[in-house]
């Protein structure tokens, strides 16, 4: 469903070298993730056997009694859905391997064999086992049965999911096997370890699986033997691990007397997509022939058991999010001293409202003048009360330009307003979208005109949450001579406010607070009687949490309109209704689509994360596209 699928790793309770016990146990422990809708379990390296039965991996009876078992196991599994994969001893006419057995729909589908065998302090497993290495697409007889034999081995559902698999050391060598995989188009990569426990090794093999899967830009599920295969000098912890994409979904506690088994419900269409829009994975070329196996009947989610943020763009930890907030801010000043410096201008003009996007926009140029060197005069903030200006948002763009020490000019764009709607003949009395934007318009061309005539730029304050809507009067607001905000949603607008109001004296942090509870609105419709204004723009067009979250996984992860309904259930249960949560998904379908004209020609604007609607380099698509097919069923 929607690219998801669930995995399962299991660590059960082994006997070393009782082959009918250990079956019996892995069989138990599959059923459990069947019954879970578990796509595929994963069991430790040699799982089978155990992993220490040493010198006996050379023994015949247990070589045979194993190669029984597996059988055994196949046929046991015919009634359950989910592929197991298993960690046993096979022999072949070269030799024997370890390796990793795959079953599904009561057959064995691929045996994967290790390709780098440990030989060093406690490891001696070149001693018994030979490398998979040189093997490229055999066939093994096992029971009689003639099964692919290779680690190159891709494992498909013929949508979304692309699996291989690889064994322990394979992940700590230079270039493990599974990078190879991911190039061949794995998306999951599944690991049979027999890793054990040293002082400081869990946190290497962390990093190594989380680390791995963000290179490879894969989910990697990762499980290891656990604490009855330990025994002489080693012991196991059956420590394992599910990352996504450098993100740990799931890690067990380790040295648990009573096995594991963990589910983690991983999202491969995001990676598939993920793969296609950031990265170089198609530059790269796997080594050497690969065979992909289809798997049939796989099972499928019913009800996904994960999380998402309902704020993507915010870090729900307080100390990343000051930190995200910090870089940003630094990142839009440099921006704009490098702008000031290569134009020569001598001074930067921002049009303030008491909003968020203006107020963040001339604390931005505050920073920006002080790293030139020059005075804040340089800054020539213009408020522009007109029909819906409120008193509320005034006064604080005025205090908060007279404490900033910035030159502050007020012009009043009424009368000016209703002499260009006479002109048009157009009645004032008319309150619709002309009237609206005939006062943006007004306040750009005085902002132009305004620095012209000062030899400065204006200072746009539109942010990226107005940019993805159109959310802007076209040659409105919706033009400056540089955009600061233009890579910044609204949920993180706030925040940066919030974090520059934490580290500021009490006079301007109370405004900013203010600035911070007032409702968001561009103020463009005449006050109700009492004073209080007409327009919310949240009531218009729904709310900008949910805004964001759809911008954030259309953009980065391309999810389809009802993927981002379902997600959004998830994400803001109690929070919004399925009803809101609906039509505010059908008003961003419609905004984003139909307002591609306006970012076709949007001015210049630091990018500062990895989303941006920049036509020149993040975001193409035609201003004449129908929102048709994504609106299907909305």
């Amino acid at each position: 469903m929607f690219g998801f699928y669930r995995v399962a790793v299991a660590v059960p309770k082994l006997k070393i070298g009782d082959l009918q016990h250990n079956k019996t146990a892995i069989f138990q422990v599959a059923e459990k993730a069947d019954a879970k809708d578990a796509s595929v379990i994963v069991f430790p390296e040699l799982c089978m056997t155990g992993y220490s039965c040493a010198d006996l991996f050379q023994n015949s009876k247990l070589l045979e009694k194993c190669a029984e078992s597996l059988d055994d196991l196949a046929v046991q599994s015919k009634k359950i859905r989910c592929v197991i994969i298993v960690g046993a001893p096979i022999y072949c006419r070269k030799g024997i391997y370890n390796c990793a057995v795959l079953i599904k729909d009561g057959k064995i589908i691929g045996v994967v064999p290790k390709i780098f065998i440990p030989n060093y302090k406690e490891f001696y497993e070149k001693r018994w086992f030979l490398s998979g290495r040189e093997l490229e697409q055999e066939n093994l007889l096992i029971c009689g049965k003639s099964v692919p034999f290779s680690s190159n081995i891709i494992f498909s559902d013929r949508k979304y999911l692309n699996f291989a698999v690889e064994l322990c050391e394979d992940l700590w060598s230079p270039v493990p096997p599974s990078a190879n995989h991911a190039i061949a188009g794995a998306n999951l990569i599944f690991n049979l370890s027999a890793s054990n426990e040293l002082i400081g090794k869990a946190d290497y093999r962390r990093d190594l699986v989380r680390h791995h899967s963000a290179r490879c830009i894969c989910a990697y599920a990762f499980c290891s033997a656990g604490l009855y295969e330990s025994s002489t000098d080693t012991v196991f912890g059956g420590h394992c691990m599910v990352s996504e994409n450098g993100s740990m979904l799931l890690e067990n506690p380790r040295f648990e007397s009573e096995g594991f088994i963990g589910f983690a419900d991983l999202d491969c269409q995001k990676l598939n997509h993920m793969r296609l829009s950031e990265s170089s994975f198609s530059d790269a070329k796997e080594n050497g022939k690969y065979q992909t196996i289809s798997i049939e009947k796989i099972n499928e989610i019913h009800h996904i058991q994960r999380s998402f943020e309902s704020k993507p763009f915010v870090p729900s930890d307080k100390s990343k999010r000051d930190e995200r907030c910090r870089e940003i801010f630094n990142i839009q000043t440099s921006a704009l001293f490098r702008r000031m410096e290569h134009t020569k201008s001598k001074k930067m003009i921002i049009g303030i409202s008491g909003g968020l996007d203006s107020t963040l926009a001339i604390l931005v140029a505050e920073r920006t003048i002080r790293k030139l060197g020059a005075n804040t005069k340089d800054i020539i903030a213009v408020t522009m009360p007109g029909f819906g200006t409120g008193s509320r948002t005034f006064k604080n763009a005025v205090s908060l330009a007279k404490i900033l020490k910035v030159d502050l000019r007020t012009i009043n764009i009424s009368q000016a307003c209703k002499q260009h709607l006479k002109d048009i003949r157009k009645s004032s009395k008319v309150h619709d979208v002309t009237f609206e934007n005939v006062q943006a318009r007004e306040r750009t061309q005085i902002l132009m005109d305004i620095a012209n005539n000062e030899k400065g730029i204006v200072v746009g304050t539109g942010d990226l949450s107005e940019i993805a809507l159109g959310w802007s009067t076209f040659n409105g607001d919706h033009m400056s001579m540089y955009s600061v905000n233009s890579g910044i949603p609204k949920t993180l607008v706030r925040h940066i406010i919030g974090w520059i109001a934490d580290n500021s004296p009490s006079k301007p942090r109370n405004i900013l607070l203010d600035i911070l509870d007032t409702p968001i609105s561009p103020e463009l419709l005449p006050l109700k009687k009492d004073g209080k204004m007409t327009q919310e723009t949240e009531k218009i067009i729904g709310s900008y949490e949910l805004h964001d979250f759809f911008l954030y996984h259309v953009i980065k992860y391309g999810a389809s309109p009802e993927k981002l309904d379902y997600i959004a259930n998830i994400a803001f249960k109690g929070i919004f209704g399925k009803k809101e949560i609906r039509d505010t998904l059908r008003i961003f379908i419609s905004r984003f689509f139909n307002n591609q004209f306006k970012r076709n020609c949007c001015p210049d604007g630091p990018k500062v994360g990895t989303i941006s609607l920049s036509p020149r380099a993040d975001w193409r698509m035609p201003s004449d596209i129908s929102p048709a097919l994504w609106l299907e069923g909305f």
